[in-house]
């Protein structure tokens, strides 16, 4: 089968498109003839190597990127009854393990996927696992969201950001989005009460203590200010993996909590982005697509800074 291999670390060039064996399902796994799959920042950290790149080099020869999968189910492993042939699934699959979702197939075990809704594609459902499970568990397991109450959302554009206001809306919080000016229609669209234009607008101005701060930016500026915007007693949740100590040091100063959050593997939460999905609730906007073999070109619209929801690769 094909997969694109990371050579080495360093530049997207080294993302190579390989033969490869084609897995063979263990006992409490599935093989997913994949149709789509997402392209997540972590997938760019871990490919200049940084973030996972180490552990997955300590235990692979070979590293294959992606978690995130939609696809069909071409054969089960021994005592798989959840699921059979020709299933159309999908999920997060072994974060922050070996995911290989950059493949024409994968192996899944049974408890990392959920039935693909019929009313959305494969290019939507692929999308909508890391980013929209980071989403729900940063909303609610970590930061225990309540109806009526106030959340601004950084980057409220972007992969998780855009599921975050959704999410955010159908637990009943009042929500405001950051974003580029240019974003701000999509923004709204998404169900935010309210916008704020980072460039023209210091948040910490206009956003008036909300209960929650979800950034998804990670640098020391936004995490020092929005530990200051936040009300007392308030939370602030950072997404990126190099603000850990730094969002940790700067909400003790102030009193408020304040973490480092990454998502987990949970089959009851991606059973739940699907109910979702289905009702129409959330919706993924899956801005541009690539063939499995322009995952380079995927890699670089990314680390463009200009995404507007989600970036697919199709196989």
């Amino acid at each position: 089968m094909k997969a694109i291999v990371l050579i080495n670390a360093g530049a997207a060039s080294n993302l190579q498109l390989e033969d490869v064996p084609k897995p063979v399902p263990a006992a409490g796994e599935v093989l997913v003839k994949v149709k789509a799959s997402s392209v997540n920042p972590v997938d760019i950290k871990t490919r200049n190597g940084k973030s996972l790149y180490q552990k997955l080099k300590e235990t692979n020869d070979k590293i294959i990127l992606g978690w995130d999968i939609s696809g069909v189910v071409e054969s089960v492993g021994e005592g798989v009854t959840k699921f059979r042939q020709g299933d159309e699934v999908f999920g997060m699959i072994n974060f922050p393990g070996h995911g290989k979702a950059y493949a024409e197939y994968v192996n899944a075990p049974v408890s990392q996927l959920a039935i693909k809704p019929g009313n959305i594609t494969h290019e939507q459902a692929a999308a909508a696992t890391l980013a929209a499970l980071t989403a729900w568990q940063a909303l609610t397991t970590q930061g225990k969201l309540q109806r009526g109450q106030k959340v601004l959302i950084h980057a409220a554009a972007g992969g998780v950001g855009h599921y975050a206001v959704q999410i955010a809306k159908y637990l009943g919080a009042y929500v405001m989005g950051t974003s580029s000016a240019a974003n701000k229609d999509f923004v709204l669209s998404l169900g935010a009460d309210e916008h704020i234009d980072y460039k023209t607008q210091k948040f910490e101005d206009v956003a008036n203590e909300p209960d929650l701060i979800l950034d998804t930016i990670g640098s020391e500026e936004y995490i020092t200010r929005s530990v200051a915007a936040v009300k007392p007693g308030g939370t602030v949740i950072s997404l990126p993996s190099v603000s850990a100590a730094l969002i940790d040091e700067k909400a003790k100063q102030r009193g408020v909590r304040g973490f480092f959050f990454m998502v987990e593997e949970n089959l009851s939460d991606i059973e739940k982005i699907a109910e979702l999905l289905e009702k129409s609730i959330v919706v993924s906007h899956v801005s541009q697509t690539f063939a499995l073999k322009d995952a380079a070109l995927a890699h670089a619209q990314i680390e463009s800074g200009r995404t507007k929801g989600k970036v697919v690769l199709v196989a």
